[in-house]
């Protein structure tokens, strides 16, 4: 598959430049690297909805603040591209942060509200470097598809967001969290956690299954559920929460209280809400939400 791997943005272009010309629709996957299955089913996904399949691998540093783990952030170039090359993906597009950020790149995107609150709030520059890292991928892979996991539940409404509001022609599916049979949302930054404080972090699926279970039993009131929830998370010792928040599933404004009728446009099986949830584990910070029925 080394032929198939691309480093040059231009390169990029001119090769699926070729391929729309041939009527292919283009899947794009766009990762950090350090894949596991939860990429793997995105790629899955996009070989079933497109014709011509890419994968962006690309640690970018605009979206890390300082203090956060750019430098030390698994890169696993090699195993990922083997793991590609078993799904038969027609290109990577590995670019080096000078071919994405040369001399001189001073444009930025400014997302609005969807990116202002949870994430937004603990790291405030995350989604600017996020929104703009994206455009430029999708742009550069002329995407008519772009994948993404829903365990990056609010990434993926500021991606929806931007793309609406620059009339760009491409569609946004959103795919399932992959997680663990223990329930552990995958991630990259799973590897950084100890033995202990991996066995801790299920308290974060617990957690999330509660409140599903809670608004089955009849319960509305938010505080009263978030309340429940941090509970259920405080069991761990190692556990310092940064936020849990129960919102609405689309415009991730915070509710008062679960709707008890789902609004009229909406189908049968559309989400009431969304539970978010940002919790430390020693040096490792996972998030993790469900949508809530």
């Amino acid at each position: 598959m080394e032929h198939r791997v691309v480093n040059d943005p231009h390169v990029v272009q001119k090769k699926i430049a070729g391929v729309k010309k041939l009527g292919k629709l283009i899947g794009v996957v766009p990762t950090m690297g350090a894949l596991h299955e939860g990429h793997l089913s995105l790629v899955r996904q996009a070989k079933h909805d497109a014709d011509f399949v890419v994968v962006t691998i690309f640690v970018n540093p605009a979206q890390f603040a300082a203090h956060e783990d750019f430098d030390t952030y698994p890169r696993t170039l090699e195993r990922d591209v083997e793991l590609l090359h078993e799904l038969e993906v027609d290109m990577v597009f590995a670019p080096t942060c000078e071919m994405m950020y040369p001399a001189g790149f001073d444009t930025h995107v400014e997302v609005g509200e969807p990116a202002r609150r949870f994430e937004g709030v603990t790291r405030p520059t995350h989604y600017r470097g996020v929104a703009t890292v994206v455009l430029k991928l999708l742009h550069i892979s002329m995407a008519d598809i772009a994948f993404f996991g829903q365990k990056d539940y609010q990434q993926c409404c500021v991606i929806k967001r931007m793309t609406a509001d620059f009339n760009m022609p491409v569609k946004i599916t959103v795919c399932p969290t992959v997680r663990e049979p223990d329930g552990l949302a995958l991630s990259s930054r799973n590897r950084y956690l100890s033995q202990e404080e991996r066995s801790q972090a299920l308290v974060l699926s617990r957690s999330l299954k509660l409140a599903q279970v809670l608004v089955d039993d009849g319960l509305t009131d938010v505080n009263e559920m978030c309340s429940m929830m941090r509970e259920e998370i405080e069991t761990s010792p190692l556990a310092h929460i940064d936020y849990i928040a129960i919102a609405d599933p689309a415009t991730l404004d915070e509710l008062v209280s679960i709707p008890t009728v789902r609004v009229s446009h909406a189908s049968a099986n559309s989400p009431r809400a969304v539970a978010l949830l940002a919790v430390r584990f020693g040096t490792t910070r996972l998030i993790d939400n469900a949508l809530i029925m």
